[in-house]
């Protein structure tokens, strides 16, 4: 499945055109690389997402099409969580 369909599917992005914007960005690495809105994602996967403040990294558990709202946080693993604080 595309990078940019999963993070829809598994609602970690709401909208796939803000996932591909995202990705075109640079700011999303799936396994350590900088990562194309059309990389193919796979179980055992690590995504590490550069959001403005928080950087975000989770583990691809499953890959399914078409999920439930209710299932979707079962299609990942949060592995880590950071919040970045400038020291300004």
């Amino acid at each position: 499945m595309r990078l940019d369909k999963f993070l829809k599917v598994s609602r970690i992005i709401k909208r796939r055109p803000l996932a591909k914007e995202i990705a075109e960005q640079g700011r999303i690495k799936v396994n350590d690389q900088v990562a194309k809105p059309s990389v193919i994602i796979d179980v055992g996967d690590l995504i590490t997402i550069y959001f403005g403040q928080t950087t975000l990294t989770v583990k691809v558990l499953h890959v399914k099409e078409h999920v439930k709202k209710d299932e979707a946080t079962t299609l990942y693993e949060v592995v880590r969580e950071e919040r970045v604080i400038s020291a300004e």
